[in-house]
């Protein structure tokens, strides 16, 4: 690792990281406005941590030490996708941006994002079954020449940086926004059950980076090399290590959120039961039996 000051010192300016901080900060700014003018009020720490925490990170990791020096370190560039594809989104999502999306935007515009929200591509990746599919997909292109072009090409590089973190606002968005992606325990059920298997899943990637003997993007060669910089084999096992160790940390979390959307779910549906009259109550329990048969 590099000394402190080393860390905290270079800056540079990503040009696709600005847009995107640009345009998601003039449409949060523009939501608050529009909602405020229909009366919705949005709580201050919210758009705190959507500017401060949400955009903040986004900034720190693209334009910071991981974005400086991503193409010559693999485990900064791990760390980097890593972190936007997990962690930057949580944090943007404190601020619902959907919610306030849905306060700001007239009928027409509530009623178009909600067809989008139910289309077949957001629900696949917006569940437990789907999402850990396309963080393997991505993490596994580190195990491959791939993972060179996608750390020095700049077409890729800017792909990356603003799609990553809209795939993991795709991601959490069940976690984030439950109101819009409300489940049925028996559904939630297998989710959690299939959490488990992502834990394993999502080690797969790392520990084959960690433990493999041979560079495998074929790159043994660093540009411009500092005096603190690894070799090519070192830098791969660790980026292996960091990989394996922040996609088992951040599971916990999710285990843990996932148990609350359980939860509030179970209370739902038995809060439904109870405002359900005897007869209405005789009735499916008629036709569950008849189903059975």
């Amino acid at each position: 690792m590099p000394p402190l000051e080393i860390l905290i010192s270079p800056w540079r300016i990503d040009w696709a990281a600005a847009a995107f901080v640009a345009v998601a900060g003039v449409l949060y700014g523009w939501g608050m406005r529009s909602a405020a003018l229909r009366g919705r009020q949005r709580r201050v720490w919210r758009a705190a941590a959507f500017y401060v925490l949400g955009l903040g990170s986004f900034i720190v990791l693209t334009c910071g030490f991981t974005g400086v020096y991503s193409a010559g370190q693999r485990w900064a560039f791990t760390v980097k996708i890593s972190l936007l594809l997990f962690v930057v989104p949580l944090l943007i999502g404190l601020g619902k941006p959907l919610t306030l999306a849905r306060e700001a935007l007239p009928p027409k515009g509530r009623s178009a994002l909600d067809q989008v929200l139910s289309s077949s591509p957001v629900r696949f990746v917006s569940n437990s079954f789907g999402a850990p599919l396309l963080g393997l997909a991505l993490f596994s292109t580190f195990l491959t020449p791939a993972f060179f072009t996608l750390r020095t090409d700049p077409v890729a590089g800017a792909l990356l940086t603003v799609g990553v973190p809209l795939l993991g606002m795709l991601m959490a968005l069940p976690i984030i926004e439950e109101s819009d992606f409300q489940r049925s325990s028996a559904y939630l059920t297998l989710e959690f059950m299939f959490v488990f298997i992502e834990l394993l899943i999502d080690a797969v990637p790392g520990i084959l980076l960690s433990l493999n003997g041979q560079v495998l993007d074929h790159v043994v060669s660093v540009p411009n090399p500092q005096w603190w910089f690894r070799d090519a084999l070192q830098d791969q096992q660790f980026a292996g290590n960091l990989l394996w160790f922040i996609c088992e940390v951040l599971d916990l979390p999710l285990i843990i959120l996932m148990f609350i959307r359980f939860s509030r779910s179970d209370k739902r549906e038995a809060g439904a039961f109870d405002e359900l009259t005897d007869e209405q109550l005789d009735e499916l329990q008629s036709q569950h039996l008849r189903g059975r048969h």
